[in-house]
């Protein structure tokens, strides 16, 4: 067992088994997925991605047995990202990665069935439609997450502010899907940023060596906490630039 919570990442907990728990793991919109780039339609409706980081406030940063998840001040606009396929601002509420064991797995979704080391999920919240973000959880389209692949080349990874940890190109890929994690609720606009940012192998070994456990119980290392590609079910996969 690798969580604490009904569900983790080992072979008795993993997502194989969340359906059990979870029904809606076998629903029509889950996520992640593999995008196949030359099936994706460019849509040239889709507005520009815009972040808005530059006020961002973090609160704090930890090991939540599943991740490493880093918590913002989301009670005003200030942290936004605009554009896109959204409708109005979504909040900040944290950011938090997905790895594997190795550098050849860890991202969420994949490219053409290229998976890279490491998965950024940035998970922003609509706050004109809901009151609250448990509410925006389990609402339609509550949420909007960015997604970054980080692939393994040399580079610095020591500032969290998120401005830091996005491509200089804005474009993306964009689809209906849910949380991947429990409770797996369908309620989210996924965007896919194209362009991977750097990641160096020894600042992947320094997520490894984190524990899925508490010191007291066996120690279990955080690794391959990522959900593999679910069914498209008919969904189309939307583009922002023209391959």
């Amino acid at each position: 067992m690798t969580g604490h919570h009904g569900w983790g990442y080992g072979q008795n907990d993993g997502p194989s088994q969340w359906h059990k728990l979870y029904p809606i793991a076998q629903g029509d919109r889950q996520s992640p997925i593999n995008i196949v780039s030359s099936q994706a339609v460019y849509s040239p409706s889709l507005k520009p991605l815009e972040l808005s980081y530059e006020a961002c406030i973090s609160l704090s940063i930890a090991n939540n047995g599943h991740s490493v998840q880093v918590d913002f001040n989301d009670s005003d606009d200030r942290t936004v990202v605009t554009g896109g396929p959204l409708d109005g601002p979504y909040r900040l509420k944290q950011f938090h990665f997905h790895w594997g064991k190795k550098h050849s797995v860890g991202s969420e979704h994949t490219v053409d069935g290229k998976s890279f080391p490491s998965e950024l999920h940035l998970v922003h919240w609509n706050a004109k439609k809901y009151s609250t973000f448990g509410e925006a959880a389990s609402a339609p389209d509550g949420l909007a997450v960015v997604g970054v692949f980080l692939e393994g080349t040399k580079a610095q990874f020591s500032c969290f502010n998120p401005k830091c940890l996005l491509p200089a190109s804005r474009h993306y890929w964009t689809y209906p899907g849910s949380l991947t994690t429990p409770p797996l609720s369908e309620s989210v606009t996924w965007i896919v940023l194209r362009e991977p940012i750097s990641i160096s192998e020894r600042q992947m070994e320094k997520f490894r060596s984190l524990l899925f456990t508490s010191e007291d119980d066996e120690r279990i290392h955080m690794v391959n906490n990522f959900r593999p590609p679910q069914p498209l079910k008919g969904r189309v996969v939307k583009a922002s630039f023209q391959a």
